[in-house]
């Protein structure tokens, strides 16, 4: 792609008038551009590093003092069999070494996020349920699935990977745990109550509060920059064929995620609104460090489920842009508390094949 996008630029500088002029106003195109991982119609992004080069990478979040990231992968590579946690270092790539892993290396985990204090981790396990790897159904009756594993609670952990307190120990699933950025709450999603709803705790696990009440699946929640809204996907059915379909899913630990879209709300969970209406999947959503709008991942321009792109979109629903230009996948978009750089994952510059890799890039507005 930047090969076309480079002699495009030198016939257009041999039609110009003013050949000197447009030639260094080219080459200065081509020094935004020259980095193949960026497509010529990301703005956003000043500059890109690749850090994972191997299996599923996801779920990259910050320590609160940016020098740090805790991700999920799979990689073969590193000695795991599904989803463990792994810490890093902000300069750090992992092409040719394994970074350290953090979990326990048992059942299955996802969703960590950085304490406040940057020494300790929460994140979600099914070990203490069985500590193999749980089977991982991906399609039912044709359509594609997410297993919500009942065994999933949330816990603790030290960054030497010594898990330190159990903050859930309800019947069901607790997972998908974030923290505020003012560091006094935690916003999950649990089965608790029959249903996939929001809650939030404090940081110890006590003060647990109930904070989506509607029949579907609540997840992905992020708190905004002050800590004062909640923004987060889910898959509200409507009709009494979707009803019945999503309540048969989950009585079997599963959800179809290939219709969702995006809400707000308060931290206490009032004023909710649905954010988008856009069709097909719209989630992981992010606050822009502004506060103002919101970074998320769809597919809603596409005919047959992917490419997966990251698009802006104002919280007042307005003002939609898109912002990556993938052909494939990109998702799981999280700023820096600074707000210079965005983590994100991607299937780019995986010679053709599945694997899912983190990425920082170098965010303009």
């Amino acid at each position: 792609m930047n090969r076309i996008y480079l002699t495009a630029l030198v016939l257009v500088v041999f039609a110009c008038k003013d050949e000197k002029k447009k030639h260094v106003e080219d080459l200065n195109q081509v020094e935004i551009v020259k980095d193949s991982l960026i497509f010529p119609e990301e703005n956003h992004f000043k500059s890109i590093r690749q850090i994972t080069f191997g299996g599923d990478n996801a779920e990259a979040y910050w320590s609160f003092d940016d020098k740090q990231i805790v991700f999920q992968s799979n990689n073969k590579n590193w000695n795991v069999s599904c989803d463990q946690m792994f810490l890093m270092d902000i300069d750090e790539t992992f092409e040719d070494k394994i970074p350290p892993m953090v979990s326990t290396g048992k059942g299955r985990t996802t969703c960590s996020y950085f304490l406040p204090d940057n020494k300790h981790i929460i994140y979600a396990s099914t070990h203490l349920g069985d500590e193999e790897c749980p089977d991982t159904p991906l399609r039912k009756n044709g359509k594609y699935i997410w297993p919500v594993y009942d065994s999933f609670d949330i816990f603790v952990a030290d960054l030497e990977g010594n898990i330190v307190n159990q903050l859930t120990n309800e019947k069901g699933y607790d997972a998908e745990p974030t923290v505020s950025p003012k560091g006094d709450k935690i916003v999950f999603t649990s089965t608790r109550s029959g249903d996939l709803e929001l809650y939030t705790m404090n940081l110890d696990g006590t003060g647990v509060k109930q904070i989506t009440d509607e029949l579907g699946y609540d997840g992905g929640a992020f708190f905004s920059p002050d800590g004062t809204k909640i923004i987060f996907r889910s898959s509200r059915p409507k009709t009494d064929k979707e009803i019945a379909a999503y309540k048969e899913l989950l009585a079997e630990g599963l959800v179809e995620p290939t219709d969702m879209e995006l809400y707000i709300c308060n931290a206490d969970g009032s004023d909710l609104r649905q954010l988008t209406d856009l069709g097909n999947a719209n989630w992981s959503p992010f606050f822009h460090p502004s506060g103002k709008k919101i970074l998320f991942s769809s597919n809603f321009e596409a005919e047959r489920g992917f490419p997966f792109n990251l698009y802006l979109i104002d919280i007042d629903g307005k003002n939609l842009e898109r912002v990556t230009h993938s052909e494939t996948f990109d998702a799981f978009p999280v700023f820096s508390n600074d707000g210079k750089y965005l983590a994100f994952s991607s299937n780019r510059n995986n010679g053709g094949g599945r694997d899912t890799n983190l990425f920082i890039a170098e965010w303009k507005d």
